[in-house]
């Protein structure tokens, strides 16, 4: 891998006002493909912890190293692959997943799957890094916001409509046919990609800021202060929806209820992509705001089935396009050094699930769920003062 100048010219170079769909949506099958890869095992748990002969506690095991891999690979890889073209590496990631799935979907040993994951958690932490700073780099500026939104549906997707179907699938014909479909899929999106993303050179040498700086640009530490606050309070609340819905004695009800979710969250990912290049610092305040409003009303009806539905439908359509808002502003702020930045809000991000279940069982423990929206309100104040 060289510094060179790239080769391949942006094929929307000549046509600025055109979003180049075959290769956005190539970039967003590959977010599908990492959300669900990260998800399937908390779907398919029972028959994962059968297949390896270990308790379900183990199996939950499966999912935490995978985001294990992803925090402690972010930052560190990317930097150590600034320097290569663009397109080998993103294919490198992406094939990654093809590897590590057959080895989940072919695995007998519980340590061997703990392996797969694992490694599986660095290849997603490698292409989050890269998936933001590849979309704008196929557009003219005043639609990379519009591009990486179109770049990050797929991760919504995978999560209200991906993980029901691997689910349904896994407990139809097994999972460990489930993970080779998924490598199957992956193999197709491979030969989809390389056909339809252009090529980018790597940052050159003599351009390359250190970690420090790039932490020290303008806007950065704005946004992933807002990445962790908002992130933290999202998954208090996601880890423990079912017990949120107690209260209101639906928790019998939480597919229904995350579907609303999941569909809220397509709709403001649609919203933002139609706003994002005019209006990205107010939507993140409006996003900001809706999630503390609704805390809110929680506060007040935490027992009311009708405002827990429109609560999670506020919720979902707040946060569904966070990840473009957020992407967009830290590319937009860290110019050349993007991937960089990007690999920075990868482990925010990851920090912020962890902290989240962290925070939220010890606040389900100490004063149970009243506590949670008193959480994301206060989260939501030091979030917004603070915005990108």
């Amino acid at each position: 891998m060289n510094d060179s100048p790239s080769l391949t010219e942006n094929p929307v170079s000549a046509q600025p006002d055109a979003l180049p769909l075959g290769g956005l949506l190539a970039l967003a099958c590959a977010g599908f493909i990492t959300i669900l890869t990260e998800a399937m095992p908390a779907g398919l748990l029972p028959q994962m912890s059968e297949g390896l002969g270990v308790s379900p506690a183990l199996a939950g095991q499966l999912v935490t190293v995978y985001a294990l891999g992803s925090l402690l690979a972010a930052i560190p890889l990317t930097l150590l692959t600034r320097g290569w073209r663009r397109r080998p590496l993103l294919l490198l990631a992406i094939g990654g997943f093809a590897l590590v799935n057959s080895m989940t979907a072919l695995s007998s040993h519980y340590g061997l799957s703990l392996t797969a994951r694992f490694f599986a958690g660095v290849f997603a932490g490698l292409l989050w890094a890269l998936l933001a700073g590849y979309a704008s780099r196929m557009v003219a500026p005043h639609l990379q916001g519009r591009a990486i939104a179109v770049a990050m549906v797929g991760a919504p997707l995978a999560l209200s409509l991906g993980m029901p179907a691997g689910t349904f699938l896994g407990t139809t014909v097994g999972w460990r046919l489930s993970f080779a479909i998924m490598t199957g899929l992956t193999l197709v999106l491979l030969i989809w990609a390389r056909l339809q993303l252009p090529d980018f050179a790597g940052e050159r040498a003599d351009k390359r800021l250190g970690l420090r700086q790039v932490l020290g640009l303008p806007g950065i530490r704005p946004v992933l202060w807002v990445t962790f606050t908002y992130v933290l309070a999202h998954n208090i609340l996601y880890t423990y929806i079912a017990p949120l819905l107690a209260p209101a004695g639906i928790e019998a009800d939480i597919d229904r209820v995350l579907l609303v979710f999941g569909l809220s969250a397509l709709l403001g990912i649609w919203l933002v992509g139609l706003l994002i290049d005019r209006w990205l610092r107010p939507l993140v305040l409006i996003s900001c705001s809706l999630f503390g409003l609704l805390a809110l009303s929680l506060v007040f009806w935490i027992d009311s089935p009708t405002v827990i539905y429109s609560a999670v439908a506020v919720w979902g359509l707040a946060f569904g396009g966070l990840p473009a808002l957020l992407q967009t502003a830290l590319a937009k702020s860290a110019g050349e050094s993007a991937d960089a930045a990007q690999s920075m809000l990868v482990t925010v991000w990851n920090l912020g699930i962890a902290g989240g279940g962290l925070a939220g069982g010890l606040l389900l423990q100490s004063w149970g769920v009243v506590a949670f929206p008193w959480a994301v309100a206060l989260l939501m104040l030091l979030a917004l003062g603070k915005r990108p």
